[in-house]
């Protein structure tokens, strides 16, 4: 039965499955384009945690990627990439080197230990779980999944921070259909627009408000700060053609969707990160895309702050 909801799984080939845990507060999310995809990505966080982003790069040999995992549990969380690897492997998907398949999975992680018990990351069965769970259904948004234990707003550090979260949104753009996933685990507050209503943020420990971290910043220096390790994750998905060139186009468009809902974006303290992935089922125009993907996650980062914080309360 079909959702009312518009997520990343309305682009057709697209599965996506989540898996986290309540003690640690982590988890990942793995995004499975059923017959492999052509990516692109761009990071322009300074903190970013990654593996097999390389293989992405233009004028490398590989020519698609077969899952896409983002994952909690910050450098730790990377060894769930090989649960996701085993799962490809049993159904022989992956680059064919002869006496075997290997899957390609770029992976990227948020850093979360300071929510739960920082002993408890993702592991590799944990990844193989969450492939596991890979659907069409509409994957869900909020605390779940890779978005289990982010946190936004944390100038002042975790304790004065508020909950962050995963959410998704797709559309149609002409005869491409474009979706997008994102988390947010940002330093920065979550803003409806350029001068908007802060949705969800640092908060004041002397009187309980909204900090305002632009404002703040303007006034404290950096080195005051006790953030740490921080990144927003976004994957677009559409069932355009696009080479290695147009896919890494768009991840550059589409990734200024974060300045349009955090303020501020991109800092030292953020492995901010796009990834791109076309299945090549039609032409698209990668402009059009690009602005769409632009709109999509910057109301994708704002939905996550939203049902991360139904309840108004700080995270705890």
């Amino acid at each position: 039965m079909k959702s009312n909801y518009l997520s990343i799984c309305d682009v057709p080939g697209i599965l996506v499955g989540h898996v986290h845990d309540d003690v640690g507060k982590t988890g990942c999310t793995v995004i499975i384009p059923e017959k492999g995809a052509v990516a692109g990505v761009d990071i322009r966080g300074s903190a970013p945690g990654t593996r097999e982003i390389e293989t992405i790069r233009m004028g490398r040999l590989i020519p698609k990627v077969d899952a896409v995992l983002l994952t909690g549990g910050s450098a730790f969380g990377l060894d769930a990439a090989g649960g996701v690897q085993q799962f490809l492997e049993e159904k022989k998907v992956g680059f064919d080197v002869g006496v075997t398949t290997v899957p390609i999975v770029p992976t990227a992680v948020i850093f979360d230990l300071h929510e739960g018990d920082h002993t408890v990351r993702p592991d590799k069965a944990m990844g193989y779980a969450a492939a596991q769970n890979a659907s069409r259904q509409y994957p869900g948004e909020g605390r779940i999944g890779v978005g289990r234990g982010a946190t936004v707003g944390k100038l002042l550090g975790p304790a004065n921070a508020m909950k962050g979260g995963m959410a998704t949104l797709s559309t149609v753009v002409r005869k491409s259909v474009v979706g997008v996933l994102v988390v947010v685990n940002a330093v920065g507050d979550i803003v409806e627009g350029d001068g908007g209503k802060i949705l969800a943020g640092a908060v004041d420990p002397d009187s309980g408000r909204l900090l305002d971290s632009e404002k703040y910043l303007l006034s404290h220096s950096v080195g005051e700060f006790p953030a740490r390790a921080n990144t927003t994750l976004a994957v677009v998905a559409t069932d355009a053609r696009l080479n290695k060139e147009e896919a890494t186009q768009l991840a550059r468009m589409a990734q200024c969707g974060f300045a349009r809902a955090i303020r501020p974006a991109h800092t030292p303290f953020d492995g901010d990160l796009c990834l791109v992935l076309s299945l090549g089922q039609s032409d698209g125009d990668v402009t059009a895309l690009g602005s769409a993907a632009t709109n999509l996650i910057a109301e994708s980062i704002r939905r996550a702050a939203r049902a991360g914080n139904h309840d108004d309360q700080a995270a705890s």
